[in-house]
């Protein structure tokens, strides 16, 4: 098969994973407690359309009921739910490519723990979801720096056994204390109202998210995923070994430092305004792989649009199934662990 045969069929690939992706968003604004016919969710968006700029709505009529909880309710969870899947997906599969290890996961530098650490403090202070969010997205950063700079002075130490290495080795390090440090807040906490707070937030979940906490969270995940789309074919060279990517002109000391901020940013906004939901950022990309290959430019965009769709699909049966909301950390690892067992035994298809 040519080239552009292989270009074409990944287009189609992509092109169907883009048009379920849509038909599975419009699925889920009809899903819930409260049934919204299909039909009507055009009309919603239209006249929400239309008054956004300021046009005439007196045409469009719709229950103020059924308004309320598309626009208010599910719109918000479910925008929220594709970016944090995206974000996720893309963020493994990053760091996948740059440490060469299908095993890696977004959190192998210690952004979930420490965004986890950031939350729970903000909920043992009593402050706002918007406090809260912010807490988590800084706590995350601040524990890929500091896993950052202790693998630098070990290296330059001669501590050290290797850029790579060391980099995982102190982020385990410090995800572990951040992990400890959660258990303190937890033991501090209040056990009839601040402990089953921190407990569930750290579960995971989308029952409070709103509009404004989306757009907050958009903004550092679009200044993550950017880059990595622009470095995407980058990582290729990367892949193939540091000696390599430096016999072509490439500064692998920046490019690192660059995929791995892009790859903190993702993670720690994702964790910010879902809670520690793991599997995600394992799972996502090897299925990709199996689908595409280990070419990241077009395993980056196909792993974003499946890590959307997972996760949506996830909330769907999280807010459907029971009477009460599954938390999302639970569902992922039900659903991931036992598809990861599977993608395990079918073998490493796809891996370069």
């Amino acid at each position: 098969m040519t080239k552009s045969h292989l270009n074409s069929n990944k287009g189609i690939l992509i092109s169907v994973l883009l048009v379920g992706a849509i038909l599975l968003t419009i699925t889920s604004i009809s899903l819930g407690r409260y049934w919204v016919p299909i039909g009507v969710i055009p009309e919603i968006l239209r006249k929400a359309l239309f008054a956004f700029f300021r046009l005439d709505v007196s045409g469009i009529s719709i229950e103020p009921v059924m308004e309320t909880v598309v626009l208010n309710i599910r719109l918000p969870r479910i925008l929220a739910a594709l970016a944090v899947g995206a974000a996720l997906a893309g963020a493994g599969c990053s760091y996948q490519s740059l440490f060469r290890n299908p095993m890696v996961s977004p959190d192998i530098l210690g952004a979930s723990s420490g965004a986890g650490f950031g939350a729970a403090v903000a909920i043992l202070c009593s402050r706002s979801f918007a406090v809260i969010q912010l807490s988590s997205f800084c706590f995350g950063l601040a524990a890929v720096l500091v896993s950052w700079a202790i693998s630098r002075a070990v290296d330059h130490s001669g501590g050290g056994s290797g850029g790579t290495l060391s980099l995982v080795l102190t982020g385990m390090v410090v995800s572990s204390l951040c992990s400890a440090f959660i258990s303190i807040t937890k033991f501090l906490a209040d056990p009839d109202s601040k402990l089953p707070a921190i407990t569930f937030w750290l579960m995971g979940g989308l029952s409070s998210v709103k509009g404004n906490d989306v757009l907050l969270a958009l903004i550092p995940m679009a200044a993550g995923m950017i880059p990595l789309v622009a470095l995407r074919w980058r990582l290729n060279v990367l892949s193939f070994g540091e000696d390599e990517a430096r016999a072509l002109g490439i500064n692998t000391g920046r490019l690192r430092l660059a995929i791995i901020v892009s790859s903190t940013l993702l993670t720690s906004a994702a964790v910010s305004v879902v809670g520690m939901v793991g599997w995600v950022g394992l799972v996502v990309p090897h299925l990709a792989r199996m689908l595409v290959g280990p070419d990241c430019r077009t395993l980056l965009p196909v792993s974003a649009i499946l890590g959307a769709s997972f996760m949506l699909a996830v909330d769907d049966i999280a807010r459907c199934l029971f009477p009460l909301e599954i938390p999302l950390g639970i569902l992922t690892a039900l659903v991931g662990a036992p598809f990861f067992l599977v993608l395990l035994v079918r073998g490493r298809k796809g891996w370069a």
